[in-house]
């Protein structure tokens, strides 16, 4: 089970899908024996000792579907010095014992409880009990590639004390972890809060390591959004704060898989706008010399995000709806974008087609194949079970947030 682990590969789910079925035939984690055999053992774990403690901080809420895979893939790590603290959230499933299953066999894993208060709250918790000199958070659905700890480490130990964070690249998956095209990329670092306001380039919780002096130093993630009905931006909200005071770094390279779960909070994509709109408030009342294109330009870029999601989704209405919104807010940058015309044609014809004004099969006539890939509206194509990223696509979308980088600097 222990060589399952290792050949868990960027992309597949093998060894985590061991690991789960492991569990629920009732055996437990693979214990870890960190007693050195040999002499060469010895230095090594003597090594290890001088390298930086990383504490893995996963709020859990009901997870018991996922969050053994995502276990496996943090004890797979090839960086051997870290921590894991798994916070369950008032989880009324068997997350808590899966997570207790894996704590009886690997002493690095130790699990916290909480009721319900949410997941920046069960964040604070565990940065507050963490140990580490930088905090690793990853969402107890998501995966890491077995390098992500080790690179993201040796970025952090060759950049300057003026660093606070250090983010990868992400893939997007689904519930059977395939990949679903989407995907995180961006070439930012330096001083990047101007650029930060406008998109959140880092995508998601999972993809950074944080110095906890840092953390400690701008207050941990803001939990009363909860108590505003405003979920959905604290990641965000946290990176901003951090860029304030810190600079950021990154590791470009595909280390993290992010998974999209319908009916998870991203789906919530009301209570997100609600979200991102408190925290650019905060954020002009704190720097009322910055202009306003900025703000106007961030939320018009998250509405299209959303409009995207609700398009990933089927939601046709929505798509529209949330189109409608980014051009309300800025009439202008919308129109420039190649995409948006794209998924305005395609949520059209879909509406068009459910209506019966056009034909289910004349879709793939109006609209050409590579722009109809990975979309769940059944009548255009079917999902591929391995997508792969296209290195174009890759290349323009660091291009473009250098670009926007670079100018507002």
């Amino acid at each position: 089970m222990r060589e399952a682990f290792y050949r868990f590969r960027w992309g597949s789910s093998a060894a985590a899908l061991a690991q789960t079925q492991f569990l629920r035939e009732g055996a437990l984690a693979p214990k870890c024996d960190s007693r050195p055999s040999s002499r060469s053992d010895t230095k090594a774990v003597l090594g290890a000792a001088a390298l930086p403690l990383v504490s893995v901080v996963m709020p859990a809420y009901n997870a018991e579907s996922f969050i053994a895979r995502a276990l496996a893939s943090v004890l797979a790590q090839t960086y051997s010095r870290f921590e894991v603290l798994v916070i369950d959230d008032g989880s009324s499933d068997r997350t808590a014992h899966i997570v207790r299953s894996f704590a009886e066999q690997d002493a690095r894993v130790r699990l916290l409880q909480q009721s319900n208060a949410g997941v920046a709250a069960a964040r604070n918790l565990g940065i507050q009990s963490a140990s580490g000199e930088f905090i690793a958070p990853i969402d107890s659905d998501d995966l890491w590639h077995p390098e992500a700890m080790a690179k993201i480490v040796s970025q952090f130990l060759s950049v300057g004390p003026k660093v606070g964070v250090v983010y990868a690249w992400s893939v997007d998956i689904d519930e059977r972890d395939q990949q679903t095209g989407g995907f995180h990329a961006a070439s930012v670092a330096g001083n990047v809060y101007k650029t930060l306001i406008c998109h959140n380039f880092l995508g998601n919780a999972s993809s950074t390591l944080i110095r906890k002096a840092s953390l400690d130093h701008v207050g941990g993630y803001d939990h009363q959004l909860r108590a505003q009905n405003a979920q959905g931006c604290e990641d965000w909200d946290l990176y901003l704060r951090l860029a304030e005071h810190y600079e950021y770094s990154v590791v470009p390279e595909f280390l993290v898989s992010y998974r999209k779960v319908s009916g998870s909070l991203s789906g919530d994509f009301r209570q997100m706008a609600r979200s991102q709109l408190r925290m650019l408030e905060a954020v002009q009342q704190k720097h009322p010399h910055l202009p306003g294109f900025l703000y106007r330009l961030s939320r018009s870029s998250f509405y299209l995000y959303l409009a995207h999601q609700c398009d990933a989704s089927g939601h046709v209405r929505a798509t529209l709806y949330w189109l409608r919104q980014a051009i309300k807010v800025d009439p202008i940058t919308p129109f420039v974008r190649l995409g948006v015309h794209i998924l305005f044609a395609r949520s059209v014809a879909c509406w068009l087609s459910k209506k019966g004004f056009l034909p289910k099969r004349g879709m793939a006539v109006l609209l050409p194949s590579s722009l109809t890939r990975n979309r769940p509206c059944q009548e255009l194509a079917s999902i591929p079970s391995e997508p792969e990223i296209n290195r174009f696509a890759t290349w323009l979308k660091v291009f473009v947030g250098r670009v926007l980088h670079r100018s507002l600097s």
